[in-house]
Formats: structure tokens, C-alpha cells, sequence
């Protein structure tokens, strides 16, 4: 039998723990390396970020007291004419992607049309991958349709076990919004693509395992399999396999950590409940590690990952940045007066996107590429700035895509370039058979290799 990069190594008690590809085995079944897949995952920001930490040339911006409503005449204009210039120079908010920038491009310049008659927060997530012209779908309050990760599934997710995979990383449980805050991954309009916001829920849900007492984790529950499995291999493949084994048992370990500290802050008093007080990075990454992991092993080709809610009032201490926790969201509200903090918190989520774009230009492919290399993935908003809800000039990162992509560019689109030209363009490189996405008025050749 052929064996894939979709096999699994069984062991007892119902755990499956499944393998990169190993060049060892494919040759001892007499296979040649299938053509590696193209995958799509995107990172998404609530809220915006700080222009004048984000945008280049925005940097000596400031805000003024008032009503912040009134500056968006004399601040955060984008630049109308289209360029295209190399990304020497990063802005402090980009500063964690500072040894990446040749898998990157910065893209500005790209707007979305709100449609009025909503709440701005929840056209912001809700609609983020939709981008479904305004006023055209009907029985909805607002452009929301098939989501870009759906579509995109129907054409590269039909092999793999699971379509597409969306991750949350809001912990908390004051659900006072309501879907459309929390979520950016939806089947099509009214039909929600419910997110694992739990690593565990997350883990078993990828690993197919029981929880017994004895032998609570899969690398536990495989390990005999393993060392046979390993006698096979070559040298390469069993640095490899030994690199794998040793992530997947990392996680394990910071799932237990993280279950462990949320278990004792549960019997504190809080004013903020307990997810408030836990470390935010380590979740995030730990989110980002299985997300990396679905992708690496062929799980699915295309996934989700939203870091925390729109709107919300759910305090984080984020890492030490802060002595209590604070509301992203809150913040964004009181920006002449918390400009310094909220920088902080955008300068921390591009460390995690950062992290993960590291870690997937890390794992090599069957045919010598790497998991970046066969992987668009994108950071993003859906709004432009958080304090003024401008749905202009968002920010926009597009990491990955190797040989297919011209990378360590800064692009700015010409003024009024919708966001779906780019999720056009990224359908196209997929292979979608179609001429347009949603309100899109053309490709973005400046990405194309």
C-alpha cells in the first residue's frame, strides 16, 4: 500500500496520531512523492491596529482629543496612487516579522463597503472572508455569504479528513454579543462554521482519542508502534519523526500546564473571570501549534484562526503587558489616552503570527519546500482602525506562497481596491475555476510570481 502523508499510526485505546511525510516509506512501498498540496490558512486581528504603528509613513500621526470621528479627514488617508516598493523597512508593529520579510507581503491600500443599518463590529468579523457585494444578499442584514475558506474547501478540502478546521482563541464564556462578533468562518448566510476555542476539544477532535486515566496522551498510546515504525526509516526520517513526535508531545505538556493553572485560578476570586489571568501567548501559540500540525500532516488544507472576539469587553493580561487585565476593545475606545498600551497589544499578536510563520517555514516537504512555501497565509482585520471603524486601508499581511509569489514587497493598491480582489487572487492560485469573488474587480498581479 502507498502510504500518504494522511496515514495513521494507531495504538490502543482508540488514538491516532498522524505523520508528516516520510520519504523512507514511500520508498519502501514503491511510491513516488505525491504533488505536495496548496493550503490556505488565515489570522485574524479584532479591532484593528494603531495606524501610526502599522502603516508605513503614518508613524508621526497623533491623534487628537475629541471625537475621534471627526480626524478621519486629516488622519489615515491612504496613499491613492498604486506603487510597489521593497519591504526594507518594517514599522514597529511589524518589527516581530523582521527576519521574515522575504515571505512576506505588506498589501495597503484595500477597502470593504459597510453596509449600513448594522452594528460595525459584527460586518467587521462576520463578513471579514465573505465580502458579498452590499445589499444583494437576501434575508440577511448585512454582505454576508459563503465565507472565502468554504469556497476554497469545495475545490482543495474534498481529500483530506477534515474540509477546513476553525480555531478561536476566545477562552472566555460572557457570550454577551452575539455570533457575528465571535466568528469569521460561516457555511453560507445565517449558517455559522462553529470554532474549537478549547485545545483540548481541538486535540481530540485531530487525534481521535479516548482519555483514560492510564494513559492519558497519544504519543503515550502509539509508542510501541513508533519505535517499530522508526526501524524503517532513514537517518533523515527519523530526525524528522523524532522532531514531530517531540512537538506533538510539547503540546501535550502545554495543554496539561494551561488545564492545571486555569484549575487553581477557578478557586481565586476574580473581579474578571479566570480565563483572564491566563498566559495569552502560550494559548494563542498553542492554538497556532495544532493548527500548524493539521496542516503539516494533511489533516486539512485550508483553516481559520481568530485571535479574540470583536467588540467584547473580555479582559487578558496579555503576557505581563499590563498588572490586570484589560478589554482590547475598551482601549481602542480611549486611544488618545492608551495609544502606548494598545501598540503593545499590536506589536504582541504580530509576535504570534510571527511564531507561526517561523514554525511553518521550518517543516520541510516531500519534494524540499516547505509548509510556508505551499501555504497562503494571511493576517488581517477587518477594520482599518479601531478607534474611527473605518472599513478603509486595512491591514493586510500575506506571508507564504513560495515560488508562486513575489515576496518582500510593499504593495499599496490603488484607492478603493476592494479586500475580495485579494481573495480572489489567493482562489485563482489555488486553482478555482471561477472569474470573480464577491464584490472583486480583478487579480492582484503584483503578488503573482
Amino acid at each position: 500500500m502507498t502510504i500518504t502523508r494522511r496515514q495513521f499510526l494507531r495504538g490502543v485505546g482508540g488514538g491516532m496520531l498522524a505523520l508528516p511525510w516520510m520519504e523512507s516509506l514511500a520508498s519502501a512501498a514503491g511510491a513516488t512523492a505525491s504533488a505536495v498540496p496548496l493550503r490556505m490558512a488565515h489570522f485574524y486581528v479584532p479591532i484593528g491596529v494603531v495606524r501610526r504603528g502599522f502603516f508605513p509613513g503614518e508613524q508621526n500621526d497623533i491623534i487628537p482629543e475629541g471625537n475621534l470621528g471627526n480626524v478621519m479627514a486629516s488622519l489615515g488617508k491612504q496613499d491613492p496612487k498604486h506603487s510597489v516598493k521593497p519591504l526594507t523597512e518594517l514599522t514597529p508593529t511589524m518589527q516581530p516579522l523582521a527576519e521574515l520579510k522575504q515571505h512576506i507581503n505588506l498589501i495597503t491600500g484595500m477597502d470593504r463597503t459597510f453596509q449600513q443599518g448594522t452594528d460595525v463590529h459584527a460586518q467587521c468579523a462576520s463578513c471579514y472572508l465573505s465580502s458579498a457585494k452590499p445589499y444583494t444578499v437576501a434575508g440577511s442584514a448585512w454582505p454576508l455569504d459563503r465565507t472565502l475558506d468554504h469556497v476554497v474547501a469545495d475545490h482543495i478540502g474534498t481529500e483530506t479528513p477534515f474540509r477546513t478546521l476553525e480555531f478561536s482563541c476566545n477562552s472566555h464564556r460572557d457570550n454577551k454579543e452575539s455570533i457575528y462578533f465571535d466568528n469569521i468562518s460561516w457555511y453560507g448566510t445565517g449558517h455559522l462554521a462553529p470554532s474549537i476555542r478549547d485545545p483540548r476539544k481541538m486535540y481530540r477532535r485531530l487525534f481521535s482519542t479516548q482519555e483514560i486515566d492510564r494513559s492519558r496522551d497519544i504519543t503515550s498510546l502509539v509508542l510501541e508502534d513508533a519505535r517499530s515504525l522508526q526501524q524503517d526509516l532513514g537517518r533523515a526520517d527519523r530526525d524528522k519523526f523524532a522532531e514531530y513526535f517531540e512537538s506533538i508531545r510539547a503540546i501535550e505538556v502545554q495543554m496539561d500546564r494551561l488545564e492545571k493553572m486555569k484549575a487553581e485560578l477557578s478557586q481565586v476570586k476574580f473581579d474578571e473571570p479566570p480565563e483572564a489571568y491566563l498566559p495569552r501567548g502560550d494559548y494563542i501559540r498553542l492554538m497556532g501549534d495544532l493548527m500548524v500540525t493539521a496542516l503539516q500532516t494533511g489533516l486539512t488544507n485550508v483553516a481559520t484562526f481568530m485571535v479574540g472576539p470583536e467588540r467584547w469587553d473580555t479582559p487578558y493580561m496579555f503576557d505581563g503587558l499590563f498588572d490586570k487585565p484589560r478589554s482590547h476593545h475598551g482601549m481602542s475606545h480611549n486611544q488618545t489616552k492608551m495609544i502606548d498600551d494598545l501598540l503593545k497589544v499590536d506589536h504582541f499578536h504580530m509576535q504570534q503570527y510571527a511564531y507561526l510563520v517561523r514554525k511553518m517555514a521550518q517543516i520541510p516537504e516531500a519534494d524540499g519546500t516547505t509548509l510556508l512555501d505551499n501555504t497562503l497565509f494571511t493576517y488581517g482585520s477587518g477594520l482599518g482602525d479601531g478607534s474611527t471603524h473605518q472599513y478603509n486601508d486595512l491591514p493586510i499581511i500575506m506571508a507564504g506562497g513560495g515560488r508562486r509569489v513575489k515576496a518582500g514587497q510593499h504593495i499599496n493598491m490603488p484607492e478603493g481596491t476592494p479586500l475580495a480582489n485579494l481573495w480572489f487572487t489567493q482562489a485563482k492560485m489555488l486553482g478555482l475555476p471561477f472569474d470573480e469573488f464577491a464584490d472583486s474587480t480583478g487579480k492582484i498581479e503584483d503578488i503573482l510570481a
